[in-house]
């Protein structure tokens, strides 16, 4: 059953509790920042901080309006990181969400360079990508994710996507009834359907959230040209590696040999 998560942006006050919980499950040290000016800290994501709030102040008919996104991996059913990597480290979970094999990455920045969301972080100090898990690892053995067990205001939802779709879709009409034509559920349809939903009172770029997201050309055109190379990629790296072996092991016997031959090599072993 593919699961997924709801962001009801007309409940969230960002508070910012869902962005300190992914931090304390997963571990992450605090982003080293400066003032920027704005709300928003730290002011995108990193290799230590898989999720944010984001804030859009905007003037609207009734005045100026706050717009609080939540900018994360979409973990998008079409996921362009999937389609360009190049060994097959990025791969959709039973739960449908897209999960990176770190012992396969060989840090080639690939996924991060084509992500229509730029919500992927590249460490350089272990030449990995970084991003939202879903917390697969909480999903194992039962549990929500951080954030939507940390939200006090049931902005997060976790469950099944469509359940979630038929509750997101209630709300939007209940918005667009109260007369608010641009109130949308969020990635229904985007990239064929995302893991996060979510409940928009305005346009996307209220959000941080593309218009349109969709997967490059650039990309389309690895995974149709130069992809199915991949397994004759890993034939070659593998026939190198037991050419190095075999010649590693000649090289070995000859020395030993040779040692042998040397005089009063045989004395000394009687």
């Amino acid at each position: 059953m593919k699961k997924s998560i709801l962001i009801d942006t007309s409940k969230c006050m960002a508070c910012r509790a869902c962005q300190v919980a992914c931090k304390q499950w997963n571990q992450l040290p605090a982003d080293e920042t400066t003032f920027t000016g704005t709300y928003e800290n730290p002011p995108r994501v990193s290799p230590v901080t898989w999720m944010r709030i984001t804030f859009q102040e905007e003037e609207t008919d009734q005045g100026v309006k706050w717009f609080f996104g939540n900018q994360r991996c979409m973990h998008c059913t079409e996921a362009a990181c999937e389609i360009v990597c190049p060994v097959g480290a990025i791969h959709h979970t039973d739960a449908g969400t897209v999960d990176i094999d770190f012992n396969k990455c060989i840090g080639c920045n690939y996924c991060a360079a084509n992500c229509p969301f730029k919500v992927i972080s590249f460490d350089r100090k272990t030449d990995l990508p970084t991003k939202c898990t879903f917390c697969y690892d909480r999903l194992a053995n039962g549990y929500q994710p951080a954030c939507a067990n940390a939200c006090p205001t049931g902005a997060i939802t976790f469950g099944d996507r469509g359940d979630l779709i038929n509750r997101g879709s209630r709300k939007v009409m209940s918005l667009q009834e109260q007369g608010n034509s641009r109130a949308t559920l969020y990635g229904l349809d985007e990239l064929s359907g995302t893991g996060m939903l979510f409940i928009l009172e305005d346009v996307p770029t209220h959000y941080y959230l593309p218009e349109n997201p969709v997967v490059s050309l650039q990309a389309r055109l690895w995974s149709l040209l130069f992809r199915p190379l991949r397994i004759f990629v890993v034939l070659a790296m593998g026939l190198g590696l037991w050419s190095n072996y075999q010649k590693s092991t000649q090289l070995k016997r000859r020395i030993i040999q040779q040692e042998h031959r040397k005089p009063g090599a045989d004395e000394s072993a009687g």
